[in-house]
């Protein structure tokens, strides 16, 4: 994964151990739930690393097709489909 100048490499992990897939969008790869695949570990944790920019980041799990906050997140804001996308802040 090249990294970008001044940008930081961030963990996501979703506990879902009955998952077939797991993916990770947000503001930071145009929504694109296909370019950011996680990885399960032997305890159901799913991981994807990627580099983010420092700011404010809007993200969201699609787990099996279905569009997931993450629940260890401590920050939502209201998207333009009457639901909320979880917020990571880079500093």
């Amino acid at each position: 994964m090249a990294r970008l100048t001044g940008s930081k490499t961030v963990e996501f992990k979703f506990y879902a151990p009955k998952a077939r897939k797991v993916n990770l969008a947000g503001s930071f790869n145009g929504w694109d739930a296909k370019k950011l695949d996680a990885k399960c570990d032997s305890k159901g944790n799913w991981l994807v690393k990627t580099n983010l920019k420092p700011g404010r980041h809007e993200y969201k799990f699609l787990v099996d097709g279905v569009w997931t906050n993450d629940p260890r997140c401590a920050s939502c804001v209201a998207n333009s489909f009457g639901t909320q996308n979880c917020v990571v802040e880079v500093k």
